[in-house]
């Protein structure tokens, strides 16, 4: 059990830095056309979505490390 915990902690890890970087790389390609308008550019909803994942998946790794030092406690 423990191992398939080490492992899901990696994937959260994982995950939450490829989403760090797509949300970096869509804020980097916000143009001047998309800084003037009025209504939210699709670069712009994309890097928020990115980073919304990102909180997502950093909170699953920290709940995973959780109960990770939960179960290594009661051994």
């Amino acid at each position: 059990m423990n191992i398939f915990l080490v492992i899901l902690l990696i994937a959260a890890m994982i995950a939450t830095v490829v989403a760090l970087i797509r949300g970096i790389v869509a804020f980097l390609k916000t143009s001047q056309a998309d800084l003037d308008g009025t209504q939210p550019s699709p670069s712009s909803l994309k890097s928020n979505r990115m980073m919304q994942f990102r909180i997502f998946f950093q909170a699953l790794a920290i709940m995973i490390v959780v109960v990770i030092l939960f179960a290594a406690g009661r051994t």
